[in-house]
């Protein structure tokens, strides 16, 4: 079997932004769905500007993605935190995170299953978190974290039969932008952070790669509706992040 093309939301920097590149280097056909556009460029891949957050842009772009693409890989990676204490979290932050975390995977999936029912073969990936097991401040982004491997689980049984995996990689903390966002670079409370993680160190984006290759190979077709938590230890012992 030759010939892959995968979708990866929030796929302009970060983890996905290295995914993307390692699958381009593969000779993948490479879909970014993002707000921004990558800094890095390839004959095979594409960049399409989308808001995740609103089911009515997602629809159509989904939509002209499967009439052009006979999409293999979805990998929805895009996430925002929105931190906030429980006096101050607000039911739209749950509606909103629902939608970008779950809904528009949902939207996703729906427009790429035709083919890769008919291809019978498929690899549907999320970034989870760490987070999905609770951690203060992450109301909403817990809960919709959390969804994920439930839906991601639901979603391994109805398309086992069709050769569709379906899996969750769960990162502890790694150093991105989403991280930098709640905790300043650098900072003293980064160093301390770190060294509470079991392995004595914050993850990086690369560490998170190789996991979702690992998924994403084709050869590995007897794995789905797991989690793999990639979090240096974090979510067996008792770190507060």
């Amino acid at each position: 079997m030759t010939g892959y093309t995968a979708v990866i939301t929030g796929g302009a920097k970060g983890i996905g932004g290295d995914l993307a590149q390692r699958l381009l280097e593969q000779d993948y056909t490479v879909v970014v769905l993002d707000l921004v556009a990558p800094e890095f460029r390839h004959p095979k891949l594409e960049y399409l500007a989308c808001d995740l957050l609103d089911p009515a842009v997602v629809a159509p772009v989904a939509a002209d993605i499967a009439s052009r693409h006979q999409v293999t890989h979805l990998i929805h990676n895009a996430g925002v935190i929105w931190p906030n204490l429980v006096e101050d979290a607000k039911p739209e932050d749950i509606t909103g995170l629902a939608q970008l975390h779950l809904g528009a995977a949902l939207q996703l999936l729906q427009a790429f299953l035709p083919a890769m029912k008919e291809r019978q073969f498929g690899r549907v990936l999320f970034t989870s978190s760490r987070a999905a097991l609770g951690a203060p401040t992450r109301t909403a982004y817990s809960a919709t974290k959390a969804g994920m491997i439930g839906m991601a689980r639901t979603w391994a049984l109805e398309l086992a039969p069709h050769q569709i995996t379906v899996n969750v990689v769960a990162p502890g903390p790694v150093l991105t932008d989403n991280f930098w966002g709640v905790i300043p670079k650098g900072s003293p409370q980064q160093e301390a952070l770190a060294s509470r993680i079991p392995v004595g160190r914050i993850g990086t984006v690369e560490d998170i790669t190789r996991a979702f290759l690992f998924f994403c190979d084709p050869a590995n077709g007897f794995i789905t509706g797991q989690v793999l938590n990639v979090c240096g230890g974090a979510s067996i012992g008792s770190l507060q992040i």
